[in-house]
């Protein structure tokens, strides 16, 4: 291995081979000759200088997580397939072009949004929703059901007002319905259904007071199809009376709690010990209760929930044929039963694995999960003579998550520096200062950088590292000494090929916001550079964000890595003008509603992406900036006006007013101004543009008003491109 020259006691002979320098004529360390950092998933990273997009997209798993809808094309961009497997070649979407289009400034073509940027595919979410229908009509067909099924969407998945519309939209002609947990989210899909389906099923669930009830009443005055789901027994009495009150004939469903249940994160609201739902003494009083008040033929819907990402099709047949046991002695007890709601659960693959051990990701398809479900209710209906239930579920992550990628870009990234060969009498000098321990420990360094022992090079690396900070600590060293030290220790490191290989790159991002899932319990989604995937990753990296928060880092990712095969920050050889954009997938549901507020970054720019057949294949039917400092201050009950006014007297209190400050005056009040109207998150420089500001703050600064007419977005306008 390398040895350390000066570093070296003279007297020892290096091993045959390496000579004693600090220049650049060391020989490359073995470990680092590929010219790639080792890697976990060692079969997509090959030795030789060839690479290509087909190794790409095996070292990130592209195919596993991302089929039907994504993979890498010919330019080393991800590419989309908005149609699935039925999307022909000219109809596939350049990920990067569409980033480029939402980014660049108006005077260059595009919308001049700002990063973090979500990019929403209408026609993938059709596509997942007509994938899901077309299995259950299969599985219906070919097992011979005598009912049909027809799905319910959750809105707490995600609750834009453009994804609820587009579902209600794509599935109308299924009777595709809706489920609301909540008054809002009850009153949300109250308006979007009075333009879907007449059959459609507005499904209530969640924890119900008065006005909940009243709310879900007026909604079946007005033709909506629905159906009030008990989850607490207590709830059936408001039932009664409000319906009673209202003149209306209440449909009502009840959440059963299944004894069956996963042991994954996910499974933790099932079970008899769940969150929801009622045993089965509760609906047996809940059955006599309704039997008395003459409405026993309103109990039509049974709901049940197993738990999200159910792993394996032989746990959901299970928990579907212990629901539909429930479901077939109230038809006997004489409720008038029409419906089995199965709840969530079916599960996405995060990480392409198919895997059954493992919250992110599960072992069947689409097809296989709605088989087991009809498999499972024909089963027990037919053994007991009931006639088949409309099958009802509420696949809310399968449906949205698909179409929906969050984009963000590397900024920056750490670097270790390795200092320059000191002179021998200034490392003789630094040597003297030490304490006899610390300069024992430098010996017996060099001696094992010499006979490339790694693991006692570690060791006496840390301990002289440690000792000099107690000199330091104590006086007997000054900073200069203590940096000459750790110089010398990393380059040690370096040498023989032990140092950290792994980066951190700066992500222009807020983890708290915009991927919540994984800082509150290590969800793991694909992430995955969206171009240059026709060159050879060289470096591994985790991912920090903006906010002042050591939890603000991605540091787990697919397939059990720690790190992230990643690029050098500001190569032009895609052609990008040196920036590097990574992208989140499979986030549509959830993180968009959950993510907060943390450091006051708001969420991202939102564009909607339609297929065309202009020359690029897509059009952006819909752009909105994502919220500025001012929407951020109003949610912490700041009156952003009110502050503007107040730092405009005190310029004008304490700025001198003499010749020319009149008009740095104007200049301040302006900047201020637009700072409250821009967003939190950092600008680059290709997105609005002066030569000044990429000279003096490294590409990245905030819109000024000269260039904010430039940065403007119009919604509801379509660009072709």
């Amino acid at each position: 291995m390398p040895a350390l020259g000066c570093c070296v006691d003279a007297s020892v002979s290096p091993p045959h081979g390496y000579a004693f320098s600090w220049d650049s004529s060391l020989p490359a360390p073995e470990l680092f000759s590929s010219g790639v950092p080792p890697a976990t998933n060692a079969a997509a990273v090959t030795a030789g200088s060839h690479w290509s997009t087909d190794l790409s997209s095996a070292l990130y798993r592209v195919d596993g997580w991302g089929a039907p809808y994504f993979s890498v094309n010919a330019s080393g961009d991800i590419s989309v397939r908005p149609h699935g497997t039925d999307t022909l070649p000219h109809q596939e979407i350049d990920l990067l072009k569409v980033v480029k289009k939402a980014s660049d400034p108006k005077i260059l073509g595009g919308l001049g949004l700002q990063m973090p940027l979500v990019v929403r595919f209408p026609d993938v979410l059709k596509n997942r929703l007509e994938t899901l229908q077309s299995a259950f009509d299969m599985a219906v067909s070919s097992q011979g059901y005598e009912a049909h099924y027809q799905g319910v969407y959750p809105v707490k998945c995600n609750q834009d007002r453009f994804v609820v519309e587009d579902i209600v939209k794509f599935g109308s002609p299924y009777r595709f319905g809706l489920e609301a947990g909540s008054k809002p989210e009850l009153l949300l899909a109250m308006n979007c259904l009075s333009k879907g389906s007449a059959d459609a099923l507005l499904v209530c669930n969640g924890f119900k007071d008065t006005e909940y009830i009243s709310l879900a009443l007026v909604a079946r005055k007005l033709l909506l199809n629905t159906v009030i789901v008990l989850e607490q027994e207590e709830e059936l009495d408001l039932v009664i009376d409000i319906s009673r009150k209202m003149a209306v004939r209440p449909v009502i469903g009840l959440r059963a709690k299944l004894r069956t249940k996963h042991s994954g994160h996910f499974g933790s609201t099932s079970g008899e010990k769940g969150k929801f739902g009622l045993t089965t003494a509760q609906i047996l009083r809940v059955v006599k209760k309704l039997d008395e008040s003459g409405m026993l033929d309103c109990l039509q819907l049974l709901h049940f929930h197993i738990g999200s990402q159910i792993p394996t099709t032989e746990l959901l047949a299970d928990g579907v044929g212990e629901a539909t046991q429930i479901y077939s002695e109230l038809v006997r007890l004489g409720a008038g039963m029409k419906f089995i709601d199965i709840g969530g659960g079916l599960g996405i693959d995060y990480d392409g694995s198919k895997s059954s051990n493992s919250d992110v990701s599960v072992g069947y398809g689409i097809e296989e999960y709605a088989s087991a479900v009809v498999q499972a209710v024909l089963y027990v209906c037919d053994r007991k003579g009931v006639k088949h239930p409309v099958i009802c579920s509420e696949s809310g992550r399968a449906i949205v998550s698909h179409h929906s990628i969050l984009i963000f870009e590397a900024v920056s990234a750490s670097t270790t520096h390795v200092s320059t060969q000191p002179s021998s009498g200034g490392l003789q000098s630094l040597v003297e200062t030490l304490n006899e321990d610390a300069r024992a420990d430098y010996r017996n360094l060099s001696a094992a950088a010499v006979r490339g022992e790694y693991d006692t090079c570690l060791l006496y690396s840390d301990q002289l590292k440690q000792r000099c900070v107690e000199q330091f600590k104590d006086g007997s060293l000054d900073i200069e000494q203590l940096a000459a030290v750790d110089s010398i220790c990393d380059w040690v490191l370096k040498a023989i090929g032990v140092a950290d290989p792994v980066r951190t790159y700066h992500v222009n991002l807020s983890v708290f916001t915009s991927i919540p899932d994984f800082w509150g319990f290590s969800q793991l989604f694909p992430i995955v550079p969206i171009h240059r995937l026709d060159e050879k990753p060289t470096m591994r990296g985790i991912l920090s964000d903006l906010t002042c928060d050591s939890d603000g880092k991605v540091d787990k990712f697919i397939g059990g890595e720690s790190n992230l095969p990643l690029h050098e920050i500001g190569s032009n050889a895609g052609g990008d003008g040196g920036r590097y954009y990574l992208g989140m997938f499979l986030g549509g549901a959830y993180e968009e509603a959950l993510g907060g507020l943390h450091n006051l970054f708001g969420g991202p720019s939102v564009v909607r992406v339609l297929q065309s057949d202009s020359p690029h294949s897509f059009a952006v039917t819909r752009s909105v900036p994502g919220p500025s400092c001012a929407d951020v201050l109003r949610a912490m009950q700041f009156e952003p006006e009110l502050m503007f006014e107040t730092l405009k007297h005190r310029a004008e209190e304490f700025l001198e007013q003499g010749e020319g400050e009149g008009l740095a005056f104007a200049s301040l009040t302006s900047s201020l101004a637009q700072s409250f109207h821009n967003m939190p998150y950092l600008v680059s420089s290709s997105s609005c543009f002066t030569a000044e500001a990429n000279a003096n703050n490294g590409g990245y600064y905030y819109y000024s008003e000269d260039n904010a007419a430039d940065c403007a977005t119009e919604e509801d306008e379509i660009w072709s491109y």
